[in-house]
C-alpha cells in the first residue's frame, strides 16, 4: 500500500521559513515524479512545485525564487523549502507521487502565515 506521509505544517511569521517533507513508502521512490501542490480558503488546488524521477524541476512562476524543491531518494522524501513567506501562501499543502496512470496523494499538511 502506497503512503504519503507529511510533515506538520504550522504557523509562520511572515518574511518566516519553513521546510515541509513527504515521506514515501509502498513503492519505489525513485521511479516517481513528485510534486507539491496546495490549496488556499476559497481557492482551487494548484502546483507548487515538482520535481521528476530523474531530478527536473518545475515551478509554479510566482513561487519562483523563494520556493525550492529537492528529494532525496535514499530517505524516500521530497522536500519543499519555503522562504520569505507570505500571508497569502496560507494554505493546505498536499504532496503528490506520479508513475504513468498511478497517483497518489497525501493527507494535506497547514501552513498558515500570520503575524
Amino acid at each position: 500500500q502506497v503512503q504519503l506521509v507529511e510533515s506538520r505544517g504550522g504557523l509562520v511569521q511572515p518574511g518566516g521559513s519553513l521546510r515541509l517533507s513527504c515521506a514515501a513508502s509502498g513503492i519505489i521512490f525513485s521511479d516517481l515524479d513528485m510534486g507539491w501542490y496546495r490549496q488556499g480558503p476559497g481557492k482551487q488546488r494548484e502546483l507548487v512545485a515538482a520535481i521528476t524521477s530523474g531530478g527536473r524541476t518545475n515551478y509554479t512562476d510566482s513561487l519562483k525564487g523563494r520556493f525550492t524543491i529537492s528529494r532525496d531518494n535514499a530517505k524516500n522524501t521530497v522536500y519543499l523549502q519555503m522562504n520569505s513567506l507570505k500571508p497569502e501562501d496560507t494554505a493546505v499543502y498536499y504532496c503528490n507521487a506520479r508513475k504513468e496512470w498511478l497517483d497518489f496523494w497525501g493527507q494535506g499538511t497547514q501552513v498558515t502565515v500570520s503575524s
